[in-house]
């Protein structure tokens, strides 16, 4: 794969996958993107990419689904599966698949990049490709709150926490600006 040929960033977070496309285009990486399975499809065929990064939860759907339709439309595709629900059951199921990596979500364009082969990696590199355990709870929270349609008393019991105590959590969301340790 060089530069110059296009990558396709599949995600139902719109704002992670233009920041993620910002910055892979900073490094010399054209993309386009699309948020739902049907409109991941279409521009598949229209663009004919050298790689996709699939976010395993698209909405209701699920990114596993769109391997097999990826990989027909391009049989040498690069599928990078990404999901901020990192388990060794969905490693496996995507891999039997044919997905050709599994990142652990918010994926950076370094990491991305690693997996492509297009960037060396660096001795430190556990520093660029960790995710931050304030992230990683906050996903956590995200998928209870999911599993129990948005009931945050439900989503408490589910987590084995007070519903106050997931409530400040909620009220203190992490973001690209904010890093919740400053917080104490």
């Amino acid at each position: 794969m060089t530069h110059s040929e296009i990558g396709l960033l599949i995600d139902d977070d719109e704002l992670y996958l233009r920041t993620l496309q910002r910055s892979l285009t900073r490094r010399g990486i054209e993309t386009r993107f699309a948020t739902h399975a049907t409109e991941a499809l279409r521009i598949a065929a229209e663009i004919q990419p050298a790689f996709a990064l699939v976010d395993l939860k698209l909405g209701e759907e699920s990114g596993l689904s769109l391997i097999q339709p990826l990989r027909e439309l391009h049989p040498d595709i690069r599928i990078l599966l990404v999901t901020g629900y990192a388990s060794v059951a969905t490693a496996v199921d995507a891999i039997k698949r044919g997905a050709d990596d599994y990142l652990p979500k918010p994926a950076t364009a370094t990491t991305i990049l690693r997996a492509l082969g297009l960037e060396e990696p660096e001795t430190t590199a556990v520093e660029t490709t960790m995710t931050p355990l304030y992230r990683l709870e906050w996903e956590h929270i995200q998928q209870a709150l999911h599993e129990t349609d948005g009931n945050v008393s439900a989503a408490a019991r589910l987590l084995g926490m007070h519903r106050r105590s997931l409530q400040r959590k909620l009220a203190k969301k992490p973001g690209p600006e904010r890093d919740p340790t400053l917080d104490k």
